[in-house]
């Protein structure tokens, strides 16, 4: 698990509402606070729609996030926790010949917090069981850093 604190935020910002670089991840939960909190459960109700994920496409949900605080006042606190679409997930895994893995991790996590003030990224690996083995939390991690710069998210490490 590592943490990045966001360096441009007014730019982050833009590109996780406007962007499509968070619509490799679905979206378990989100949390906004303005006036009141709104709260919204990312678990799709498959009766409503089929689909083959269990949580909301970030690239389905975000703008109606954006909606939410869009305004002239920025919100209070935000939280989204994000999981990583299974096919990328098992694409890091493959090119990080780690393999073994695949059935024992469940989901690469990020969640992104903002307090009013700032921005923080903390990545996560939820299993399927308890594994003493953590190469899989070092590869999201690297994988969840390079892929950040690579999408020009400017970021530090705390």
């Amino acid at each position: 698990m590592i943490a990045l604190q966001i360096t441009h935020l007014k730019s982050f910002m833009s590109t996780l509402f406007g962007g499509d670089a968070f619509d490799v991840f679905l979206m378990e939960e989100a949390s906004i606070t303005m006036a009141t909190t709104f709260s919204i459960d990312g678990k799709l109700k498959k009766e409503f729609a089929p689909s083959e994920y269990e949580y909301v496409p970030w690239s389905d949900i975000k703008h109606t996030c954006f909606q939410l605080i869009k305004g002239k006042q920025p919100p209070l606190r935000m939280q989204f926790v994000m999981e990583l679409m299974p096919v990328h997930m098992t694409s890091i895994l493959k090119g990080r010949d780690a393999t073994q893995f695949e059935n024992i991790v469940k989901a690469f996590i990020l969640t992104i917090r903002y307090d009013g003030e700032k921005a923080i990224l903390v990545t996560g690996t939820a299993y399927q069981s308890f594994v003493a083995d953590k190469t899989p939390e070092k590869i999201w991690d690297d994988a969840c850093y390079k892929y950040l710069l690579k999408k020009e998210i400017p970021c530090e490490l705390l």
